[in-house]
């Protein structure tokens, strides 16, 4: 047989089964969709800021050295004087200079105490107007701000928040709150992700922002015609002399961009990895398609083989098929790709990121990765099917149709999976028995892709031994349907096997991760009812501005208020050395709000003059104890010497490692402008008094949104909603798995309809009704799905118990089932069956019985 007969033979066999072939293709298309989508939708964000970043940079930037983009820990953001200011006009080179003031620390609240900042978590951003500004805005209503009580606001947040000229808004910064009026509107030139910018005059800004005047928290340089920003920055540099950071348009635009793209990075690959799995789930649904199909051509393929063609040309005949299929489905997955991406940024827009349609960046790599990934993926799949149309010899045309199955290399596989399975729980056990979190993951690691390959592999073994006990249970009550039901699905248990291990690797990682989530939460509500002495804990936005501080503690009802700052310093051990650490500074009634259990001495002691505690793990690691001195270099401040008091247990989840200061320490060392803002606050209520002392809180910071107070039942809610909408995100994104695994059981059923399509006739005609015929097809699906679910809650059950022993060593050490999902996730994967086998169930009642009968 010639090259050329081979082509036409597979796009013959393609188009005649194009209907069989579908629900592959839509697998391919699926996975290759997600693969572009997610490309197109990170590489348009990537776009975006990187159009919004070069827009808003000047041609160089001077800003103080210690100033960080996130902005200070003091409430108040790093500045420079106006002198610098001055001395930059006159370097050569420059065109213009001009002072910015901007703050990222603030919250904007209208007339009805709500917040107008994004909700999505991107900055409020608050300054002075500049020519810079001009660059990336423009004054679409009104004016500038002039003066005091004057503010201008971007158009999307008036457009979101109902903004108009007039309105009044109420600014809250660490120096204090004060009020403006809108004056202006200003629109973007370039697409605005989602920050909300309020802009004041200069001396507003410098006062309230910064909390003083003549000050600055950067200056924006323009470069003279035909000078270089390279130069340009020479020249500034050379003119000012101190602790200044300079950087061109590009370096500027290059740091915000590293800043975004760490986190972009983690949306990107978090959504291949979905991706990925859905690509490992359709692999299962092309090998079962195309094995099917090889099992119902064995006549076909015999008579070819016995008119001379040979092993290669059938295995390439098959293969040639699966390129067509993956080519069709990958062609098409590209475009639902790009169309997908647009989908995501409707998405986020609504939420409140804005993503224009404009910035919509199609890079050719994405088409040809998706391309090349789908061809790939469904030749790979298909390549086992392939290998075995290719033995099948020419006496198999006078057989019926069908191959017999190969018993030896059915041993040979059962023995292959049990050994991974066997080494797999081998690795999982030996992770549980780690003696630390980093050892224990690689092992974990380890039996999660061991016992999963093995469960695939081993999976025609158990699906006897699994589908009988289900259809015991089950099946039984249905009488003879329920019996032929339950024989269909045993008829082939490889096949069986495959379906059921497309719908179990999904549910496995829906039932590990409910398992850790669970797990994590009870363990944190049982760590908080143990260690957290206080009634309330206080919470804001970037740590809590001084005026909540204050008004906090002012509040009724309260027998105490504890204050929490983590101040940044430089140890250095008795040994020599040297460690970044952040110290906690508070209040000595925080040893009453977060109990500790010490290893060696008093934890009060701690709270005593130039005392300190240290955790257990740094005191063993750099051979410390009690009475022992550490140099401790304040940052911004002056070095102390502070005598070791306490040494606290690192078996815990709260403050696990910290280590413990005086909060009159910190202030002895560290300049008054220098303190950092309170992280977090506790308090403890009045015996008898918990709920007015909790009225008195809230009521006490009422006027700040950015502020909650919670108390332990708050508390414990927030973590298990926390911890909540993440796993639901990752269960959104597993959706697509699962789509392509329930696409996977209306393929099998299907092609094994078609495969029984004399047996369904000759039932038809000895007396099964339609209504029969329809019902043991939808039980046979609901057996292969719940056979997937049983074996995929299980194993995820194995991980997440594992995963669970893991974070006992970081003190999450209650293991939690989540009983009520892992049983709703299987009797929701019986109706997955009984949806899965309605159309194959209505095309075998709507067959013919005489044509059936006569089917070859």
């Amino acid at each position: 047989m010639s090259a050329n007969t081979v082509m036409k033979t597979s796009l013959r066999n393609f188009f005649a089964h194009k209907g069989r072939m579908a629900l592959s293709a839509v697998a391919v298309l699926l996975s290759v969709a997600f693969v572009c989508g997610t490309l197109v939708f990170t590489d348009t964000m990537d776009t975006t800021f990187d159009k919004l970043f070069a827009a808003t940079s000047s041609d160089v930037t001077v800003s103080p050295k210690a100033a960080k983009r996130e902005g200070s820990d003091t409430g108040r953001p790093e500045s420079l004087p106006a002198s610098a200011l001055t001395q930059v006009e006159r370097a050569d080179g420059v065109k213009s200079a001009e002072g910015a003031v901007s703050s990222m620390n603030v919250t904007v609240v209208n007339a009805d105490n709500k917040n107008m900042g994004s909700e999505n978590g991107a900055p409020t951003i608050a300054g002075n107007w500049t020519r810079n500004d001009l660059r990336s805005m423009d004054i679409t209503s009104g004016h500038a701000p002039r003066g005091p009580t004057e503010v201008m606001v971007d158009s999307d947040t008036a457009k979101k928040h109902h903004l108009k000229m007039g309105d009044e808004l109420r600014t809250i910064a660490a120096t204090g709150d004060f009020r403006a009026k809108i004056v202006g509107i200003a629109s973007f030139k370039v697409t605005n992700p989602g920050a909300a910018v309020v802009y004041f005059d200069t001396a507003t800004a410098q006062r309230e922002l910064i909390g003083r005047s003549g000050r600055f928290t950067q200056i924006n340089v323009a470069a003279a015609t035909g000078v270089s920003d390279s130069v340009l920055k020479k020249t500034v540099a050379a003119s000012l002399d101190g602790p200044y950071k300079f950087q061109t348009q590009k370096e500027a635009a290059d740091a915000n961009r590293k800043d975004v793209g760490e986190f972009m990075d983690v949306i990107k690959y978090a959504m291949l990895g979905f991706a990925g799995i859905a690509f490992l789930v359709g692999i299962f649904l092309i090998i079962n398609t195309f094995s099917m199909l090889v099992a119902q051509r064995t006549r076909e393929i015999g008579l070819m083989r016995a008119i001379g063609s040979s092993r290669k040309q059938v295995n390439r005949s098959v293969l040639v098929e699966a390129l067509l299929l993956g080519v069709f489905g990958s062609v098409i997955g590209v475009g639902a790709g790009v169309g997908l991406a647009v989908g995501l940024m409707k998405m986020m827009s609504a939420a409140g990121m804005d993503l224009s349609t404009d910035d919509l960046t199609v890079r050719w790599t994405t088409p040809v990765v998706g391309l090349l990934l789908g061809i790939v993926v469904t030749v790979f799949a298909a390549y086992v099917p392939a290998r075995r149309a290719g033995k099948v010899s020419p006496m198999a045309a006078l057989r019926d149709a069908g191959t017999p199955a190969d018993v030896k290399a059915g041993l040979v596989r059962a023995l292959i999976g049990l050994v991974l399975t066997g080494g797999g729980g081998f690795a999982l056990y030996t992770a549980t028995q780690a003696a630390e979190a980093s050892e224990g993951s690689l092992w974990l690691g380890v039996g999660i892709v061991a016992t999963l390959i093995g469960f695939v592999v081993v999976g025609p073994l158990l699906a006897g031994g699994v589908v009988r006990v289900i259809s015991a249970v089950l099946l039984r009550m249905f009488g003879s349907v329920g019996r032929m039901a339950e024989r269909n699905a045993l008829r082939n248990p490889r096949r069986t096997g495959a379906t059921g291990a497309a719908l179990m690797i999904g549910l496995a990682l829906v039932a590990c991760l409910s398992v850790v989530g669970s797990s994590m939460v009870a363990s944190a509500t049982s760590e908080l009812d143990k260690s957290v002495g206080a009634d309330f804990i206080i919470e804001g936005q970037n740590g809590l501005k001084p005026q909540a501080a204050e008004a906090l503690k002012k509040a009724r009802y309260v027998s105490h208020v504890t204050e929490v700052k983590f101040v940044k310093t430089k140890l250095t051990t008795p040994g020599g050395t040297k460690e970044d650490e952040s110290l906690v500074a508070a209040t000595p009634t925080y040893a009453q709000d977060l109990r500790r259990e010490t290893t060696a001495g008093e934890l009060s002691a701690a709270y005593g003059k130039n005392a300190m505690s240290v955790g257990s793990e740094f005191a063993e690691k750099n051979h410390l104890k009690v009475g022992d001195t550490m140099n401790v270099a304040f940052e911004r401040g002056r070095t102390a010497d502070l005598k070791i008091a306490a040494i606290t247990s690192d078996d815990t989840t709260f403050d696990k490692g910290a280590m413990y200061i005086n909060l009159t320490t910190a202030e002895q060392y560290l300049p008054a402008d220098r303190l950092p803002l309170n992280g977090m606050m506790f308090a403890k209520a009045d015996a008898g008094k918990a709920d007015q002392a909790y009225k008195a809180l809230k009521s006490s910071v009422a006027s700040d949104p950015t502020v909650h107070v919670k108390d332990q039942t708050d508390y414990k809610q927030t973590l298990k909603d926390q911890i909540g909408q993440l796993l639901n995100m990752i269960y959104g994104l597993l959706a697509l798995a699962i789509i392509v695994a329930v696409l996977g059981v209306v393929n099998t059923l299907a092609l094994s309809v078609v495969e029984r399509t004399r047996e369904i006739g000759l039932m038809r005609a000895i007396g099964l009704s339609r209504r029969q015929l329809r019902r043991m097809i939808r039980l046979e699906s609901v057996v292969i799905a719940l056979f997937g679910a049983l074996l995929g809650l299980g194993l995820g059950m194995g991980w997440g118990a594992t995963a669970q022993k893991l974070l006992a060593l970081e003190g999450l050490d209650v293991l939690e089932i989540p009983w009520p999902t892992i049983i709703g996730v299987f009797i929701g994967s019986a109706f997955v069956g009984l949806f899965a086998a309605l159309i194959p169930a209505f095309r075998a009642g709507r067959m013919n019985v005489l044509n059936a009968i006569a089917t070859e």
